[in-house]
């Protein structure tokens, strides 16, 4: 069992930069491919980026590679999303998510297992 909180959403204006972190609880975190989703208002739920259990593989949506770096640190339970040339439609509810590496497809939503409740990221421009 993992449970996730997000936190690090707000404002910004477009060209800004916005943290996310996710909290992880669970003794399983450490082994888990961690992804992070969004859903932006009327839309489907979308991959954004995910990172293998050591850190050493990860993955990204076409329409964020070059401007968002995902990472995690599993001495804190961690793993953050680093958003740098926000645009508008960057704008969104981003989640946390966590998938047994045997059975992931990192970027099809269905194949995570934990999801946290979500923060949101706002274009004030």
């Amino acid at each position: 069992q993992v449970q996730l909180v997000e936190s690090g959403g707000g404002l910004v204006q477009a060209g800004g930069s916005l943290r996310l972190s996710c909290a992880a609880s669970g003794r399983t975190f450490s082994n888990s491919v961690m992804g992070w989703f969004r859903q932006a208002p009327g839309k489907e739920r979308e991959f954004v980026a995910a990172i293998n259990w050591s850190g050493g593989s990860t993955y990204y949506a076409d329409s964020v590679k070059g401007r968002f770096t995902i990472s995690r640190d599993n001495a804190r339970n961690a793993v953050y999303l680093q958003t740098n040339k926000l645009k508008s439609e960057d704008t969104a509810v981003y989640y946390c998510a966590a998938a047994r590496p045997d059975k992931v497809v990192v970027g099809v939503r269905h194949t995570y297992d934990y999801w946290g409740q979500g923060t949101q990221v706002t274009d004030s421009s």
